[in-house]
């Protein structure tokens, strides 16, 4: 009997990562959720049947583990997806250094960490799909948001580099700039007023543009996509 196809969803929450589990699991794949607290993923678990895992991404251990232990608790994972990343606003010279540092780990060099991780076990297989979930921020830099910016940046830069090694090894990498606001499902709050509710992007579109991705035929990949209202002005 065929093993079902396993996704792994590192960094999740009950926005964009909940959709994408959701996505996955109604396609027939085995989920794994990876995060700080699984205790927030209770009852995400309980309706997609995922399994969790707790990590921190800028841990290379726990990185690591963590894939050792989705290959042991349902297989080596067939896409994985970043979602990881913190924020520090406020002017530059107002910015703790060590706060910065911080959240430059979690979003960056937790991407590394992670996007290594997969691509061992992708080369390995000789297939996969690796997804990085950017922002606004990675394309162009705002005011008081220096440090989201850097680890941005980083991850969008890596996410290129690693298309370009890559994709000619049969491994799908992709780089998702999500550029605006996420609306949230749970609650149905349409930030902005009802009277402009396409202002903030459905998180179930936004995994709907995930799986497309993943089923793209490789003569034709993408590696980098931008999903944004059509309301916002350029």
């Amino acid at each position: 009997m065929e093993s079902k196809v396993v996704a792994l969803i590192v960094g999740s929450g009950s926005g964009l990562s909940a959709s994408l589990a959701r996505k996955f699991s109604s396609n027939g794949l085995s989920v794994m959720l990876a995060a700080r607290n699984v205790d927030k993923l209770e009852d995400l678990t309980s309706e997609t049947g995922a399994t969790t895992f707790q990590c921190d991404t800028a841990d290379s251990g726990q990185v690591q583990k963590l894939f050792e232990n989705c290959t042991s608790a349902l297989g080596p994972p067939k896409i994985v997806v970043f979602n990881a990343s913190a924020r520090v606003r406020g002017p530059i010279t107002d910015i703790d250094p060590d706060e910065a540092q911080n959240a430059i780990l979690t979003t960056a060099y937790g991407g590394f960490l992670v996007g290594r991780e997969a691509a061992k076990v992708m080369v390995e297989k000789g297939s996969g799909s690796i997804f990085f979930t950017g922002a606004s921020a990675g394309v162009k830099g705002f005011p008081n948001s220096s440090v989201f910016a850097v680890g941005k940046f980083g991850l969008r830069g890596l996410a290129q580099s690693m298309a370009r090694e890559l994709h000619p090894k049969n491994i799908h990498v992709m780089h998702i700039v999500v550029d605006g606001g996420i609306k949230n499902v749970a609650t149905g709050r349409v930030e902005g007023g009802e009277d402009q509710p396409d202002k903030w992007l459905d998180p179930d579109a936004i995994a709907d543009t995930y799986w497309h991705l993943h089923s793209q035929h490789r003569s034709s990949w993408s590696w980098e996509i931008e999903v944004r209202p059509w309301v916002e002005k350029f």
